[in-house]
């Protein structure tokens, strides 16, 4: 874990403290990154017009933090370094409904006045070809259920977040049990880790996966397309939360007063403004800002792009186009019997090896594990 330290300043009227994932791990990089940071941080002190102390501290996974969350703390006492004493936290959408129903982040009061608020846009390639006779055994794919499922679900005209199979899918559940199989049969490699290894050495001619993993790959590699599928592909995003503390008995959290922090919605604001989406512009970060899912046009600077080679994909500045945009999808909660649907088809799936059965079920309850074990501590 590393921290930025942007508190160099003396008699500072405001304080903020932001907790955020630290993924990179090429050294060189990271000095790089480092730089970029402390710069980040030097013009969102500007941008307040005002002197004020504010830490940035990085995590090394969203896993962390969230961990961090849940971790109880002993005699209701928590540490300035704590992750429960920062003003605002970032978390993966995925873990967004546990975190709601566990009361471990809590609402951002007044939103709806705000401007970065008011700025969102509601708006959030093709699947069919995965099953083409040619590409038999010539495909590698992560592991995930829910991506996994998702493809025969929007290959089948239906929503990743179906949660009656027999009821919402033409043909019910044995149809969808039908077409996993015959994805199955397709499919050379179900492997959230190696699934790109296998693409890049070329036993497999397709890899479907996340952009944040294929992008990076395939602007190193040539001859290789990236496509977002005609009816929609599945999004996830990273969230600004708010860590939950109502349930100790004093307000000096971290070893200070915490309340409403005056820097919180600044902070969002800043992070939404047009200036801070240039990393995505310029394919330094896989993935888009916000504001480019709102946009019904969105055209990257020439002087971005020059120079560089140009990827072969229906993505803009992260982002594929509006007609296929409006038919992208938030991974939302399953009800049970929709988990109960999904062991089933899993379980339905013929492998030789079971480690990749073991795995698709082992994500299925990894959250209620995760709950459960919480819950005995």
């Amino acid at each position: 874990m590393t921290e930025v330290d942007a508190s160099q300043h003396e008699n500072l009227n405001e304080e903020g403290y932001v907790c955020v994932m630290n993924k990179e791990k090429d050294e060189k990089k990271e000095i790089m990154d480092n730089e970029d940071r402390k710069e980040f941080l030097k013009d969102f002190i500007q941008s307040q017009g005002k002197r004020l102390r504010f830490n940035l501290k990085y995590n090394a996974s969203l896993e962390g933090i969230f961990s961090d969350l849940s971790m109880p703390s002993w005699a209701g006492q928590v540490l300035p370094s704590s992750t429960l004493a920062a003003d605002i936290v970032s978390v993966g959408d995925s873990w967004l409904n546990f975190a709601i129903t566990k009361a471990l982040i809590e609402p951002m009061e007044g939103v709806e006045d705000q401007e970065w608020f008011k700025g969102l846009g509601d708006k959030w390639k093709d699947w069919a070809d995965l099953w083409r006779p040619e590409l038999e055994g010539k495909i590698s794919m992560v592991d995930s259920p829910r991506e996994v499922a998702g493809a025969v679900l929007k290959y089948m005209g239906a929503s990743y977040n179906t949660n009656n199979l027999d009821l919402e899918v033409a043909g019910g559940k044995s149809a969808v049990q039908k077409n996993l199989q015959l994805l199955r049969k397709q499919v050379r490699l179900f492997d959230s880790v190696n699934y790109l290894k296998a693409f890049a050495v070329g036993d497999v001619w397709v890899a479907v996966g996340w952009s944040s993993d294929v992008i990076p790959i395939a602007k190193r590699t040539s001859d290789v397309t990236v496509i977002v599928p005609k009816s929609g592909a599945s999004l996830w995003a990273d969230l600004w939360a708010i860590p939950a503390v109502s349930r100790f008995e004093t307000n000096r959290i971290g070893g200070r007063v915490r309340g409403p922090s005056p820097l919180t919605h600044q902070w969002i604001e800043f992070c939404l403004q047009a200036a801070r989406a240039l990393p995505f512009k310029q394919e330094v970060i896989p993935g888009a800002s916000p504001a480019a899912l709102g946009s019904t046009q969105i055209e990257v600077p020439t002087e971005l792009t020059k120079g560089k080679p140009r990827l072969d994909t229906n993505l803009i500045a992260g982002v594929p186009p509006p007609e296929i945009l409006a038919r992208c999808e938030f991974l939302e909660p399953l009800s049970d019997s929709a988990l109960s649907d999904y062991q089933w088809l899993i379980s339905t799936m013929q492998e030789p090896n079971h480690g990749f059965v073991d795995r698709m079920h082992h994500h299925i309850s990894l959250m209620q594990k995760f709950w459960l074990n919480r819950k005995l501590h």
